[in-house]
């Protein structure tokens, strides 16, 4: 089967949310920390940051909400957010306390994977990423290998970046672990294309855009992306 991860941001309705997302399908959350100067992320997830810190999520209320999340849900948690929250709350600290949290790993967007190695995380490999780098970052992650399918920050796109492909192809050069494919994924069409080529694919920012019509409405799309997935299994098999 191939796997559903779903970016939320942090805040007071994300438990909510959370289990609405793994009621429609979702096999792990990604909890975004907000961060003030997200470079990877674009307007969506930059205007959820901007809400979340007007709410008061800072790094210890980020945690409560993790640890509110796993009380509701049973799938991987993975915190998501940048150095420079770590640097300011401690990096091992940060780590304690997000898996005393239910976290199962972290990402941190903007930490190349030969920097704080001891780190446990899951690493991101882009198209524009050497051979070299992604060995490396195949060698230092955590379970899985994330592909950010296209240069540039998150958001929606009209289709499926074409860099894809290529990149798979040299991730698994490189690692026998499995690929999830994420940046610019928003469609069911999308998402099946993306299956068709790695074992996971990450929805982020068109997934917070629906959150904000409520938890029913997240549930309804995140249960078209889990449809539109599974396709794959069968025309993968029948080839």
């Amino acid at each position: 089967m191939k796997a559903l991860a779903v970016y939320l941001m942090a805040g007071p309705e994300t438990p909510e949310l959370a289990e609405a997302a793994v009621d429609g399908g979702a096999d792990l959350v990604e909890l975004g920390f907000p961060f003030s100067d997200p470079l990877a992320d674009g307007p969506v997830i930059r205007r959820a940051a901007e809400r979340a810190l007007a709410q008061g999520m800072r790094t210890r209320a980020c945690l409560e909400c993790l640890a509110a999340v796993r009380e509701r849900v049973d799938v991987p948690l993975v915190p998501m957010t940048y150095s420079s929250l770590l640097e300011a709350y401690g990096y091992e600290r940060f780590a304690a306390d997000a898996e005393a949290a239910g976290a199962t790993s972290l990402i941190v967007a903007d930490l190349p994977a030969d920097e704080r190695p001891e780190l446990k995380r899951v690493q991101l490999v882009a198209p524009t990423s050497t051979d070299e780098r992604i060995a490396l970052a195949a060698a230092h992650t955590d379970g899985w290998l994330y592909l950010i399918t296209l240069t540039g920050t998150t958001g929606a796109r009209e289709r499926l970046s074409p860099s894809l492909a290529g990149l798979a192809r040299r991730a698994r050069q490189a690692t026998d672990l499995p690929l999830y494919a994420g940046f610019g994924i928003s469609s069911p069409d999308q998402a099946r294309a993306a299956a068709e080529l790695t074992e996971g694919v990450v929805v982020g920012s068109r997934a917070v855009e629906v959150a904000e019509g409520g938890p029913g409405a997240l549930r309804d799309y995140v249960r078209s992306l889990r449809v539109a997935i599974d396709e794959t299994v069968g025309i993968i098999g029948g080839r």
